[in-house]
């Protein structure tokens, strides 16, 4: 079957592209935004990608369309083409729910923030047990090479984005996965464009817990009161809690032995199970790993080995990625697009570097910061760094200086400004640490930034 796929470059189409591939079908398509790492990937696998949204780039032999949400509404040339045409068609989330997922033991990974990150510790933890399972990641995991894979069991782990579906199904796209083992991270307000307020997005996620069956399993945190309110609506799977011991009881349990959380103990109904030391910062990647560990045990992995496992975690492609170090300057690329998200990045980073000087770079790329959803709450999520650059996009509907304006921010909508004001910054004496925060290839702005700097170890 030759499959062609309108949006192909996006997270989550680029991955389906590459399981297409390995079920063997023919596989091409077209994007307006092609930019690594998800080209590369595609490339590598030698399926052929064409520039822009036309009629002229939707092979005749197609016998199958599948089409993304992002940038793909009616209007579109190439929908309005394969509607004139007849051809057929269906969502990328309708196609894993019907062609690739029946049969097979999904680990479904959802919520607000950390969807990735606990995503990739789940298939890596499965995969150091000799479990070999298929994945499907909003990323590239370190571990593997590649954001998806077929795998040689029934186990399949997915990341679960609450986003809508397409154009024709305005469902979140996780009600296609029909999980066995279900991760709810957290729940907050985010994707203002399609979710008009919070209670939207929790009936999605209780339409969720009404396909999981009764004999599966619902990992969540101890403390989540938007995630309790769904809950309330119903649920009919048996539930687990993952948590920090010092803040409210919970049936895994991380012990902090490091202010950066890049050791800590992990206890089951109060019983030692192991020790994480690892390259990861943040109490947010404590409670990914506790999940993680929590839908390993399900599938009968003991909490023991998935702790060996998230030893040699190496993390994901653009989740506080270290893409440049010398004696005086490191630099790092994370995804972070939402204000607990950055708040909780920066904190572990704080924590990781003590008193050396941290500058983030953001861009408030996503709908819902363009949209200034979160201007009251974003100032507050930069405190611990000593130097701020807010890019302003041309589309941004909101004041970012009247509500980010402040001791040692900058705000301005030139790319080129940011690599020159950047690069006086970190002349200032001391250790710098630059945090580039964005969820789009930023303009350009590293490969700008880097070719700046001193040639060292760029990694």
């Amino acid at each position: 079957m030759h499959v062609h796929i309108l949006g192909i470059c996006g997270t989550l189409m680029g991955s389906i592209a590459l399981l297409a591939k390995q079920l063997g079908h023919q596989v091409s398509g077209c994007d307006e935004n092609i930019y690594p790492p998800m080209s590369d990937q595609l490339q590598q696998a030698g399926i052929q990608i064409k520039n822009g949204f036309s009629k002229a780039n939707i092979p005749a032999d197609v016998d199958l369309v599948m089409i993304g949400n992002a940038n793909l509404p009616r209007g579109n040339p190439a929908v309005e083409h394969v509607l004139d045409a007849g051809l057929p068609y269906t969502s990328g989330a309708e196609w894993l729910g019907k062609y690739l997922l029946p049969d097979r033991w999904v680990i479904a990974v959802a919520g607000t923030h950390g969807k990735t990150t606990t995503t990739s510790m789940v298939a890596w933890i499965l995969e150091y047990a000799g479990l070999s399972p298929g994945f499907l990641v909003g990323g590239v995991p370190l571990n593997f090479g590649e954001s998806a894979r077929l795998g040689d069991s029934p186990f399949f782990v997915i990341e679960a984005d609450e986003y809508d579906t397409s154009y024709f199904d305005r469902r979140s796209k996780f009600l296609h996965y029909r999980p066995r083992t279900a991760i709810l991270n957290n729940l907050e307000f985010d994707h203002a464009d399609i979710f008009p307020d919070l209670d939207a997005i929790q009936n999605q996620f209780h339409l969720l817990l009404r396909t999981i069956p009764g004999t599966g399993l619902v990992i969540h945190p101890a403390q989540d009161d938007n995630l309790k309110a769904v809950f309330e609506r119903g649920c009919w799977t048996p539930r687990i809690s993952f948590g920090d011991d010092r803040q409210s009881p919970a049936d895994i349990t991380g012990h902090l032995l490091s202010n950066d959380a890049s050791r800590f103990q992990v206890s089951v109904g109060g019983n030692l199970q192991g020790i994480v030391d690892w390259s990861m910062t943040g109490k947010h990647n404590m409670a990914n790993a506790l999940a993680a560990i929590g839908a390993a045990r399900h599938i009968g992995v003991t909490p023991a080995i998935a702790c060996d496992a998230l030893n040699e975690f190496k993390g994901v492609k653009r989740r506080m990625e270290l893409i440049y170090s010398s004696a005086t300057l490191n630099v790092f690329e994370d995804f972070a697009h939402h204000p607990t998200a950055i708040a909780s990045t920066l904190e572990g980073l704080r924590n990781k570097v003590d008193q050396e000087n941290i500058l983030a770079i953001i861009e408030p790329g996503s709908h819902t910061m363009r949209n200034g959803t979160h201007e009251d709450t974003l100032k507050a999520a930069v405190s611990k760094a000593e130097q701020v650059i807010w890019y302003r996009p041309t589309n941004a509907r909101w004041d970012m200086a009247d509500k980010l304006a402040g001791p040692g921010v900058l705000i301005t909508d030139s790319i080129d400004d940011i690599v020159e004001q950047a690069l006086a910054i970190i002349q200032t004496p001391g250790v710098w640490h630059i945090l580039i925060m964005s969820n789009s290839s930023f303009g350009g702005l590293y490969p700008k930034l880097l070719a700046r700097l001193p040639n060292t170890e760029t990694q």
